[in-house]
């Protein structure tokens, strides 16, 4: 159980810090004790943080505390239910268990949905035949690009702080990352003029997301039409992860990347259902736009994986061609959180900025506990408030100083936890 009475933090701080030396202690042994030792390109990725979340989650669970999840952003709503009827309708068809093929019915129909929905909602058109790829989830194709495209000399041009793929994927490949410190004052977009001429010379791609986790911050077609010009000058691929394309709360809708004119000379971008229609566990997402981009990616995918479960497929052209005002309501409920929940943290003194996108939560780290590193500050949250956060480290070494809330939990238990965290808040010196 969680104490109500104030604190000092000071003890909790020292112990939090010790714990985390121990632990990091105990796996190098584990790891040097291995008979089968991992890949380098493993050791070069940076610690992923959730896991040691999940450890911190379960002690708090086993000591009976009822934790507040924030941490990871896995949409809580249910699915639209004639998406779930289909999909259970198809399952139970025979022909529905054999192989994925390119050409088939249901593919076919599934590229000429996805190219329906973009022109619908972009005023896009794509060739569903070369322009559109269907993926299992948009991180396993973002992924896969870098390993498709990405010489051992290349570089690849990466925004930093952002969702960990975009640079995990260059690491994994073997590729060389570039990070560009993006900033509140630049209103996070990268100043691509700043990147020295000597790093474009090698540059081969450009990662973007736009609105952008985690820093929730939104782009416009005028930024847009800049990156499409310099990518054409210095023959850069440009990735656009659009995985939040309809979570915009102030403001017009959030732009296409391929809108631009000429973009799809240089710019692929990627979308999933995971979050407009809360079906991550689906694992159905897509990439779009050049055509021989796309079918490097499809090339190497067809090394390693083979194909969608075609019930999946039927599932997601439900989706995507049936009525969208889900979508909507999806999107007005976190829209309600945000509200909500930022109100509530300036009510107890956490002065954060209010998400313009996505459906998280972009907070410094207040100036009573700046001292701590944020997977310090998040492990305190855990073991004072039991609110689980993910801590900004996470997302690049400029995330630092920041931790990111993700308001996938409902309106009473968001209420909670920010009564939990004023009792954090208000710890004694």
């Amino acid at each position: 159980m969680l104490s109500t009475r104030r604190k000092n933090p000071l003890p909790a701080i020292r112990r939090i810090k010790q714990e985390l030396r121990e632990r990091a202690k105990r796996e190098q042994q584990r790891q040097s004790r291995r008979l089968f030792q991992e890949a380098n390109r493993l050791k070069r990725l940076p610690l992923y943080l959730f896991t040691i979340l999940d450890e911190l989650k379960a002690k708090a669970q086993a000591r009976g505390v009822d934790v507040i999840d924030l941490g990871m952003g896995n949409p809580d709503l249910p699915p639209p239910p004639n998406v779930v009827e289909e999909l259970a309708r198809q399952v139970k068809k025979t022909e529905n268990h054999h192989y994925s093929r390119k050409g088939g019915v249901v593919e076919r129909r599934l590229n000429e949905a996805i190219a329906q929905w973009y022109h619908r909602k972009f005023r896009v058109t794509l060739d569903p035949a070369s322009e559109v790829l269907p993926l299992l989830g948009s991180k396993e194709g973002i992924s896969h690009l870098s390993f498709a495209l990405l010489n051992h000399d290349d570089i690849a041009l990466v925004p930093n702080p952002t969702y960990p793929v975009h640079f995990n994927g260059v690491v994994l490949a073997g590729g060389v990352l570039y990070n560009i410190h993006i900033t509140p004052e630049g209103h996070y977009l990268p100043d691509l003029e700043a990147v020295p001429n000597s790093v474009l010379r090698q540059s081969k791609l450009l990662f973007l997301s736009y609105p952008h986790n985690p820093t929730t911050a939104v782009a416009d077609l005028k930024f847009f039409r800049h990156v499409v010009a310099w990518a054409k000058q210095h023959r850069i691929l440009v990735i656009h992860d659009f995985a939040y394309s309809d979570f915009v709360y102030e403001g017009p809708r959030a732009p296409s990347l391929l809108e631009v004119d000429g973009a799809r000379e240089v710019a692929v971008e990627f979308h999933t259902l995971s979050k407009s229609y809360c079906l991550p566990g689906l694992r159905l997402g897509f990439g779009v736009g050049n055509r021989d981009v796309l079918t490097s990616l499809a090339k190497i995918k067809g090394y390693m994986d083979f194909g969608i479960f075609p019930a999946i497929q039927w599932a997601a052209i439900e989706a995507l061609t049936g009525p969208q005002e889900y979508v909507q309501h999806v999107v007005g409920t976190y829209g309600r959180r945000r509200t909500q929940f930022v109100q509530g943290l300036k009510r107890i003194g956490w002065d954060v900025p209010s998400p313009k996108g996505t459906f998280y939560v972009w907070a410094k780290i207040p100036l009573k506990y700046s001292a701590l590193t944020s997977l310090e500050f998040a492990t305190l949250l855990v073991q004072e408030a039991g609110v689980v956060v993910a801590p900004g480290s996470g997302f690049g070494e400029y995330g630092e100083g920041f931790v990111r809330f993700a308001l996938v939990e409902p309106e009473p238990r968001l209420a909670d936890a920010v009564k939990r965290l004023a009792r954090v808040l208000s710890m004694e010196d």
